[in-house]
């Protein structure tokens, strides 16, 4: 009986509390530093990184270059800004504003006959901005129509 209680006394708490720790090590940071192992993200820190801005994202370059299936490409990703988030309402998008070129120099490897670097653009995202998602506007378009 005493040890159910000592047990129950000392095992039960420690139990939780390594649980408790596992489930918050598997927590994804914000990127602002370290963080305490209990510590709960405000709402408003989670809010704003999860709005609609541009993040650096790894993009395939076979994703830009779709038909240069003959290459190998090293790197075979880039790394881009481009636009992505949440906006405030589930009718809108994140989607760019502003976009420039940007050139990057990549090893270009024809298999058993050449490589080079060349210079390859790729699009970059500057602004982003939440805009009505295009399925939503068609379908608005079609409700806003007078009906016979």
């Amino acid at each position: 009986m005493n040890f159910l209680l000592a047990w129950i006394h000392w095992g039960l708490p420690a139990l939780l509390y390594l649980h408790h720790a596992e489930l918050s090590q598997a927590a994804p940071t914000l990127g602002d530093g370290e963080r305490k192992p209990n510590e709960v993200i405000k709402f408003l820190d989670v809010y704003e990184r999860s709005y609609c801005r541009t993040i650096e994202t790894l993009v395939d370059i076979f994703q830009e270059y779709p038909d240069e299936v003959e290459y190998i490409f090293k790197p075979s990703c880039v790394p881009l800004m481009r636009c992505a988030g949440c906006c405030g309402d589930e009718g809108l998008e994140c989607v760019p504003g502003e976009v420039h070129n940007v050139t990057m120099e990549i090893m270009r490897i024809k298999p058993h006959q050449s490589q080079h670097i060349a210079y390859m653009s790729f699009l970059q995202h500057s602004k982003c901005e939440c805009r009505p998602k295009k399925d939503v506007k068609a379908k608005q378009e079609k409700c806003d129509k007078p009906r016979r």
